[in-house]
């Protein structure tokens, strides 16, 4: 197998380049790394507590493993106070922040398909 069709994000559409969208679904696929985003995007800042009791049913472990990946992707960003104990604060980065049109149209997607029920 060729190392093109080995990598997900080297799917190609009929007459167009490489498609982007499953590198962005792993980015921000599953249920609890879209659960922080939306939080971080529309309520602002949190400390790790305030997250881990906004999001029912996430472990502490959970937690930490998606956040890093948030991180890491560049969609959040940690600040470390030098305070004793200390205090870490998540806030979406702009990359994140560039999300928010996409989680108002899925909103308005769901509101629009729940109408029509």
């Amino acid at each position: 197998m060729s190392e093109a069709l080995a990598d997900p994000a080297q799917t190609r559409v009929a007459g167009e380049g490489a498609c982007p969208a499953p590198r962005a679904i792993g980015m921000i696929g599953g249920k609890w790394k879209l659960l922080i985003l939306q939080i971080l995007i529309f309520q602002g800042t949190k400390r790790f507590g305030e997250l881990r009791r906004s999001i029912d049913g996430i472990t502490q472990t959970m937690l930490t493993n998606q956040l890093r990946a948030l991180e890491t992707d560049g969609l959040v960003t940690r600040k470390i106070y030098a305070e004793v104990p200390p205090r870490v604060e998540y806030s979406a980065s702009a990359d994140g922040m560039a999300l928010a049109p996409v989680f108002t149209s899925m909103h308005d997607w769901w509101v629009n398909r729940s109408a029509g029920s």
